[in-house]
Formats: structure tokens, sequence, C-alpha cells
């Protein structure tokens, strides 16, 4: 893992596209051009980190506090995996590695505003990390095949570790 750098934008969009346009993971356009999607992913508040293996950059995150003001003390984040390296830990790994950077930063949890009920494998890494399901949203996501599924909100105390 190392911090993203201007040189990774076309490594970063290689990453991003594919789940943007899929449209089953993020509440985000699936439309977005390319400058579009690196503006919000980089934006100034994110601290962006790449996983690197010896095929190149493999995944993405970027750390951030989830809200403003009182809430600023509670982290959240966002990730990508290459889709030929899915199912290699590497999301886990990219996890594991926010969750340092987040105490490091002086956050006190971290909170996933939306993790779709249909992405299985996001679920079941971030619960054996820790996290609890602490909420559940009724239809809160458009998925392009199974229509209005729910989504769930997960929280991890980094103060207990």
């Amino acid at each position: 893992m190392r911090p993203a750098t201007a040189a990774d934008g076309d490594a970063l969009w290689a990453l991003l596209e594919p789940v943007l346009r899929a449209g089953e993971t993020y509440a985000l356009p699936t439309d977005w051009r390319r400058d579009e999607a690196l503006a919000f992913w980089c934006r100034g508040e994110h601290a962006v980190f790449v996983a690197e293996a010896a095929a190149g950059v493999v995944g993405t995150y970027y750390l951030a506090a989830n809200k403003l003001g009182p809430g600023d003390h509670v982290a959240n984040c966002g990730y990508v995996t290459a889709p030929w390296a899915e199912g290699r830990g590497i999301g886990r790994a990219m996890c594991r590695h926010s969750l340092e950077q987040a105490r490091a930063r002086g956050f006190r949890a971290m909170q996933f505003n939306l993790v779709v009920v249909t992405n299985g494998r996001a679920l079941r890494a971030w619960q054996s990390l820790g996290f609890a399901v602490v909420g559940r949203l009724p239809g809160a996501f458009r998925h392009p095949r199974a229509g209005y599924v729910d989504a769930f909100v997960m929280f991890k105390d980094l103060t207990r570790e």
C-alpha cells in the first residue's frame, strides 16, 4: 500500500470505470467520465491509497471523515479492487490498512454508509474485520438487475483495539 500520486490517474481510472459502469456497489453516476470520477475519488479531503502487486495497481481506497464538525471523528472509506484480482484478499488488506491509517489520524470509529445487500463479498469481509451492521436502509439502492434493494450501514469502534 502506498499513497496515490498524480501519476496514478490512469491506473485509478482503470479500476474505477468498470465499477461505475456496472452500477452494482456505489451510489455514483454510472456515466461519469474519467475526470469526474477522479475528481470525486481524489478530492481534497480524501487520503487516497493504492494497493500494488507484481501486476501493478490492483486496488485503491480513500479515507476521509464521514461527516464534518462534531461528526469528524468517524472515518469513512471507499474501496475498489481490480475485477481480475477479486477474491485474492486485496479488499480485506486495503481495509486493514485503512483501519491503521484511521487510527493514526485520530479517528475513533469507521462507518460505511451504504453497503448494498447484494455485495456479499464485501459484507463478509467487513464483518470478518469487526464491522457490525447498525442499520438497514430499505430499498436504498437501485441495482441494475435486482431492482430496489436494501443497503446496510456498518460501523466499527476503533477505540477498542
